[in-house]
């Protein structure tokens, strides 16, 4: 009798499973707080180190063509189709980064590196038209490596660390454009914008997974 009594015990309280989380889900929830406490703190990396030298690569080609077309006007418009095409490199450059590390490339790091890149770019924009429209052409080069160094030192800041010393480096050479003669803006552009992308390109591209 007793016997029976037990054994109904026994089934009762088998009849009644407590709960359980399944330990993939606890795995997963872990994982995904892990990966966004690392996004918030953590760097940009997704800047494209190829990237950077297929810029410097169009930069020299700029160099070469706009030393054929005669006066500044011209090569700096020279100038501006190739910054348009650069960007474009350096946009589908840093996507495939991005992909091949399996990384987001819309990242809170990364929202900050492009709020902090944009403005100084965009105030390059304005006094470029500025300075075009009071005839100040000679000052153009020296500005765009000025503010492009600024920018790329204000973005630096969430990203990997060649990245504000590149910045640097551009801010340098173009405070020298903005004191050097008018016929040497066409060379320190294609110096700057060519060989320190390339450099500071191959550095990170080493270092930092492409």
């Amino acid at each position: 009798m007793r016997y029976k009594y037990i054994m109904a015990g026994v089934l009762q309280l088998r009849s009644k499973p407590a709960k359980t989380v399944p330990i993939e889900s606890r795995a997963i929830d872990n994982l995904r707080y892990i990966r966004e406490t690392m996004e918030r703190a953590g760097s940009f990396t997704a800047v494209p180190g190829w990237g950077g030298v297929g810029m410097g690569v169009i930069a020299l080609v700029a160099g070469v063509v706009a030393m054929r077309v005669g006066n500044l006007e011209r090569q700096l418009g020279v100038w501006m189709v190739a910054g348009v095409a650069a960007v474009v490199v350096g946009l589908i450059t840093m996507w495939l980064k991005a992909r091949r590390a399996e990384a987001p490339v819309i990242s809170a790091p990364a929202r900050k590196f492009v709020l902090s890149f944009a403005p100084a770019m965009l105030a390059g924009g304005c006094l470029t038209l500025a300075l075009y429209l009071a005839g100040s052409l000679p000052l153009i080069p020296g500005v765009w490596l000025l503010l492009y160094g600024t920018a790329v030192v204000a973005g630096g800041a969430f990203s990997v660390r060649p990245v504000p010393v590149m910045g640097l480096c551009f801010m340098l050479a173009g405070a020298a454009a903005l004191f050097t003669p008018t016929a040497w803006a066409n060379w320190l552009l294609a110096l700057s914008f060519g060989g320190i992308h390339i450099v500071f390109g191959l550095l990170i591209a080493r270092r930092y997974g492409g």
